[in-house]
């Protein structure tokens, strides 16, 4: 018997890509991908409406209303930091109208351009809601160890490409 036929005989690949993790294909990456966003959005939306009655989407939102200057930004920038459509950002801010987490204002400039702003009680359960997302997320990716540069830069590079169009 030689070395291969021994190798394939103990179930060793003759293709080094064909194991597990060295090369995978395009479609596993893909899914793996998936498989992470999602599993990670059901976990940290869970804990926002247990801890905070508050949805991963509406935490999001308020999050990107306070980081704006003057604690105020526009349903245009909200909707794309969110990466929801107009419609979707309009029923999130509402619901944070509803719970007097937010204030709808017109544009100082132009009335037509409407400004989303929190409450007092809205800065509260963002600064909140924060500690509690930060820490879970920070806690779910140590499961990347020493990669964790790497990956994050990676996904970056695939980001910025997916941006740009063709």
């Amino acid at each position: 018997m030689t070395l291969s036929e021994d190798a394939l005989a103990r179930g060793i690949p003759r293709d080094p890509a064909a194991l597990p993790g060295a090369a995978p294909r395009p479609a596993e990456t893909w899914l793996r991908i998936v498989q992470v966003h999602d599993r990670i959005t059901r976990r940290v939306d869970s804990a926002l409406h247990l801890q905070h009655d508050l949805s991963l989407t509406g935490f999001e939102a308020l999050r990107r209303i306070a980081e704006s200057p003057g604690g105020r930004a526009s349903m245009g920038e909200v909707a794309e930091a969110v990466g929801l459509s107009r419609p979707g950002v309009t029923s999130t801010v509402g619901r944070l109208v509803a719970d007097g987490l937010v204030l709808r204002e017109r544009g100082d400039t132009d009335r037509r351009v409407l400004h989303a702003r929190l409450t007092p009680a809205g800065r509260t359960r963002v600064a909140e809601a924060a500690r509690t997302h930060d820490e879970l997320v920070a806690h779910l990716l140590t499961r990347l160890g020493d990669d964790a540069a790497v990956v994050t830069d990676a996904l970056a590079r695939v980001s910025a490409a997916a941006r740009s169009r063709p």
